[in-house]
C-alpha cells in the first residue's frame, strides 16, 4: 500500500462545474496529470461533448476546460493505496479536500459533478453530511471514467455524461440532481 496525493484544483475564476474524481491512480500520479490512463473514457467522453481535443497537450485541454466553465479536483486529498482501485483506499488514512475553502473562494460554482460511485459516497459522507455544501451548489452523480468500470460501455457512458452539456447551459444541474441535495441523509 501507498501513500498518494491528490493533485491542485484546476479550477479558477469561470469556474461553473466541478467535476471530482476520488483520487488519481497510479498511472495519473505517474504523469502528474487527471485521467492520464490511456484507457479511462474522461478525455475522450469531454472530446465528445465539448470538443475539447484527447490528443492536444494536457496544458490545453486544462486552459480549455477552464474557459469553458468545467474545472477539475478529487474528493480525497490523500490517502493510503495499493493500485488504483478505489476499492482499495484505506478509509481510515484518507483525507477530504477543503471544499468550503473551494466554494468561499469560487461561490460562481453551482455544480459538482461526481464521476463514480466512490466520489459520490465519500463527497455525500464528508461534504454533505458535515454541512459543508452550501446550499447553492448542486450535485449529479455520473458513471465512472474509469477502465475498471466496465459494466457500462463507452456509448453508454457517453450518454450518461451528457447531462454536462444541460448543467453548462442551464447554470442548473437539470438530471439527478437529488445525489448530493442537503436534505438527504441517506
Amino acid at each position: 500500500m501507498s501513500w498518494s496525493e491528490s493533485f491542485d484544483a484546476v479550477v479558477d475564476s469561470n469556474t461553473q462545474v466541478v467535476i471530482l474524481g476520488s483520487m488519481p491512480g497510479v498511472k495519473s500520479l505517474e504523469d502528474a496529470q487527471y485521467y492520464a490512463h490511456p484507457r479511462n473514457a474522461f478525455w475522450p467522453i469531454i472530446q465528445s461533448l465539448f470538443g475539447i481535443l484527447s490528443s492536444d497537450p494536457y496544458d490545453e485541454r486544462l486552459q480549455r476546460l477552464n474557459s469553458g466553465g468545467l474545472g477539475l479536483w478529487d474528493v480525497y486529498s490523500r490517502c493510503y493505496r495499493a493500485g488504483s482501485l478505489d476499492s482499495n483506499i484505506d478509509r481510515s488514512s484518507a483525507s477530504i479536500n477543503d471544499f468550503s475553502g473551494l466554494f468561499q473562494r469560487f461561490p460562481q460554482i453551482h455544480t459538482v459533478a461526481l464521476n463514480g460511485k466512490a466520489a459520490q459516497n465519500a463527497f455525500q459522507k464528508q461534504v454533505v453530511r458535515a454541512g459543508n455544501l452550501p446550499n447553492s451548489v448542486q450535485c449529479v452523480f455520473l458513471p465512472s471514467t474509469s477502465p475498471a468500470y466496465a459494466s457500462m460501455t463507452f456509448e453508454q457512458k457517453l450518454a450518461a455524461w451528457q447531462v454536462l452539456q444541460s448543467t453548462m447551459e442551464d447554470g442548473i444541474a437539470t438530471e439527478k440532481k437529488e445525489v448530493c441535495g442537503n436534505e438527504h441523509d441517506a
